[in-house]
């Protein structure tokens, strides 16, 4: 498929699938707050497109991330149905959809540092590369719980759907921990598919 071709039918998805989890979500609030994340980088990705494109591989992994924040943003990350189905499924003691969530929060953003760091900088592949994409996704997974801290503070109670730490007490090291797998898992499987379109990228 043609790189163009399969960008806007990405951007197409996301859009629709937003138009469809706007209608009626289960808290309005919450909402706003999950899906925020997509509203900025919709006009980010689009301002940029033209003079800084992407591999398809990171507009791909952008896109199914988006997907992850918009169907949480709809149900609460506490209520997605198919974290439902996998908690009774295998009998799990609380839905776990939010903690796909954060693996995604740290597989995305370091994809995404890895591109930045060899393209826009000096750095090479490595051993430093993969310790500061790994530093940049947990230090955006620690800013996404201050983030949840702070809205704790503002709103009170009203904050628990946001939340989503279903009485566990040991959530948000969880949710950081989670990001560090996916950080690493993501520069171990897909760094050399990245690289090889990073050249093609290049060449074009």
């Amino acid at each position: 498929m043609n790189s163009k071709y399969l960008h806007l039918l990405l951007l197409s998805l996301v859009v629709l699938a937003m138009a469809v989890s706007a209608y009626q979500p289960f808290d309005r609030a919450t909402w706003y707050l999950e899906v925020a994340p997509v509203l900025i980088a919709i006009p980010v990705l689009w301002y940029t497109y033209a003079r800084f494109p992407l591999t398809n591989l990171l507009y791909i992994l952008i896109a199914i991330h988006a997907l992850i924040l918009i169907v949480g943003g709809h149900y609460t990350y506490a209520r997605v149905p198919l974290g439902f189905w996998v908690q009774d499924a295998l009998d799990l003691a609380r839905n776990h959809y939010d903690r796909l969530g954060h693996v995604a929060q740290g597989f995305i953003p370091a994809m995404v540092a890895r591109e930045l760091l060899l393209r826009l900088t000096p750095l090479k592949r490595g051993g430093w590369l993969f310790l500061l994409v790994t530093c940049v996704a947990l230090a955006i997974s620690a800013f996404y719980e201050l983030i949840e801290w702070w809205v704790a503070l503002y709103m009170g109670g009203e904050a628990d759907e946001f939340l989503a730490t279903q009485g566990d007490i040991w959530d948000t090291q969880w949710d950081m921990f989670l990001a560090l797998c996916g950080a690493l898992l993501a520069q171990l499987s897909l760094a050399r598919v990245q690289d090889r379109q990073m050249a093609a990228l290049a060449k074009s």
